[in-house]
């Protein structure tokens, strides 16, 4: 199995969908290792030669439907749907739940007879499973408390273009072990990569992901790692990642979470435990001074820029592959099925 991305003749001569049209992007596990480094490939090539696919989603629209405030999701989503030739439809859900007027079945319903795909940015990753048990288009995690597929891809794309094979290559995450954590594990053992997972007791990643991370994990050569100790987790690796203490809707956690959490601060005494030329990772926004210091985000190791940017062409392809390029609408499934 390898983790290169596939020479350009082969991409440009595959069938864009094959495979992929009409599916949902709920978790990271709902694609073969196969198919995750089809996304990585289509994306690295997208971003090289963007002019190629200019029109690719010409005709197509995609709402987004958010929960929670967003930057790099709503903006990378939006700018990759139009320079595609598409349009997507923002709705802004953060001042209610999206089910308060209406059944998620219903709304399902009516977004499938308008747009091509749909967007979701929710606090619970029942509302995601839901939204793509009743619509007949595709549905696309864009954040979830369980799971952060597209973040996870565009991090593994970053590794791969800094590193070239990522089965060569061990992450240490530091932290919660929050939905980013889940979907980078699942990123690495698709990937036949390596990851350390470093939490404080009562913190770690959720128990049923661990089990789906190792089983795949099992076929692809992956290592999965728990610990509980950040040194011990970055010694010698070549990539630190880490997130926020306390994610949206945690808000209220913040101050004991901050105590907990401390030595889990990414500085340059933990950096220099990392092998030469290892780089940091974070998924922001960051709370600067907390997770890591100034001086470790905005030094040269530091590649937080190229994963934001790398949302935009991962997502991309996630969009050209599940909305089928020009291929025409998804069939409506009846409602009363």
């Amino acid at each position: 199995m390898s983790s290169q991305p596939l020479d350009r003749t082969e991409v440009l001569q595959q069938p864009a969908t094959a495979g992929f049209l009409g599916r949902d992007l709920i978790s990271i596990g709902d694609f073969s290792p196969q198919e995750i480094q089809e996304i990585l490939a289509l994306a690295a090539m997208m971003k090289a030669h963007p002019a190629e696919y200019r029109n690719a989603l010409a005709g197509k629209q995609i709402v987004m439907v958010f929960e929670k405030p967003s930057l790099r999701t709503r903006i990378t989503f939006e700018a990759g749907m139009g320079s595609l030739g598409g349009q997507a439809i923002f709705v802004d859900q953060t001042n209610g739940r999206m089910d308060a007027r209406e059944s998620l079945s219903d709304i399902a319903h009516n977004l499938e007879r308008w747009v091509n795909g749909i967007v979701l940015r929710t606090f619970a990753h029942a509302t995601v499973e839901e939204m793509a048990q009743h619509a007949s288009i595709p549905v696309i995690n864009a954040l979830s408390e369980r799971e952060h597929p597209c973040q996870a891809l565009a991090d593994y794309l970053t590794l791969q273009e800094r590193f070239g094979d990522v089965r060569k290559v061990t992450l240490a995450y530091l932290g919660d072990g929050n939905n980013v954590t889940h979907s980078l594990m699942l990123a690495c053992a698709a990937l036949g990569s390596k990851i350390r997972v470093a939490t404080p007791a009562g913190y770690a990643p959720n128990e049923d992901i661990v089990r789906a991370a190792r089983e795949m994990a099992r076929k692809t050569g992956a290592v999965i790692e728990l610990l509980t100790d950040p040194h011990a987790a970055v010694e010698g690796v070549d990539a630190v990642y880490t997130d926020t203490w306390a994610s949206m809707g945690q808000e209220h956690e913040a101050a004991e979470r901050e105590k907990i959490f401390r030595p889990y601060q990414v500085n340059d005494r933990l950096m220099a435990s990392a092998a030469p030329g290892a780089v940091f990772m974070h998924c922001l926004p960051a709370h600067r001074g907390q997770e890591a210091t100034d001086s470790v985000m905005d030094s040269a190791r530091s590649v937080i820029f190229d994963q934001a940017e790398n949302r935009l062409h991962v997502q991309k392809a996630i969009l050209m592959l599940l909305l089928g390029g020009r291929a025409g609408r998804i069939p409506v499934r009846s409602a009363h099925v």
